[in-house]
């Protein structure tokens, strides 16, 4: 399993007491990993000890703003290349079958083009593959990164690192289409309605055309790196 892969899965995941627990260890796994520059790896540090000493109801509140509320954040990729059009379906059924066909089955409420679920995949793949597949997603990852960036968000530097091990420049004609979409305030909840009623939107070229992400993903790092399943869905 590629360590690295998963611990940024992790980080990108709804934070949990578990995962705060883990985070010396998914620290540690971070900066030893020799693919990213020592600057990239000094530059995740902020994000591992902001996850492992804020208070959770902190750690959590901030998550739900960043990702679950802003469209232009969503870390279900496919939001990114589909919006709501009948082809994000297809893309998504595509995207199962390629995790079943690689003996993945995810146990979470999540979609199957979450981040952190294709990232646990990915954990499980040969490294040649992973980088073609983080290839076709980079322009979104240079995206996310840049409008974290604007909210002075250390979660910025997770989306800077997967750009350094996809081993590419993102187009950046994809990246500046991505940016021309509006920032929503997450605190007006009447524009957020109007964003997410949309009927289709689409940015730049398909990362997933030909489905290059179909291909395989995840296995388990260490039980003490596997949080328990995001309690915003226990009810569900």
């Amino acid at each position: 399993m590629d360590r690295t892969l998963k611990a940024l899965s992790l980080i990108l995941s709804y934070p949990t007491r578990e995962l705060q627990a883990a985070m010396p260890e998914i620290g540690g796994v971070l900066a030893a990993e020799t693919r990213l520059t020592a600057a990239a790896r000094r530059a995740l540090r902020p994000l591992v000890e902001d996850l492992a000493a804020r208070d959770i109801y902190d750690l959590e509140e901030q998550y739900v703003m960043l990702f679950d509320r802003s469209r232009t954040l969503s870390l279900n990729l496919f939001e990114h290349v589909h919006g709501e059009s009948r082809d994000r379906g297809g893309a998504m059924v595509s995207l199962v079958e390629t995790y079943r066909a690689g003996g993945f089955d995810p146990v979470t409420t999540e979609l199957p083009d979450h981040l952190p679920v294709l990232l646990e995949f990915l954990s499980t793949r040969p490294f040649a593959e992973v980088q073609e597949t983080l290839a076709d997603a980079a322009h979104i990852f240079a995206a996310l990164q840049e409008r974290l960036q604007r909210r002075d968000s250390g979660y910025a530097a997770a989306f800077a690192a997967l750009i350094q091990l996809a081993g590419i420049t993102a187009d950046e004609g994809a990246v500046a289409e991505l940016l021309e979409q509006a920032d929503v305030d997450p605190n007006d909840l009447e524009a957020l309605d109007e964003v997410w009623e949309e009927s289709e939107v689409r940015f730049g070229p398909d990362p997933y055309a030909g489905c290059p992400v179909s291909r395989d993903i995840l296995s388990r790092m260490d039980s003490t790196l596997t949080p328990n399943p995001d309690p915003r869905h226990a009810a569900e």
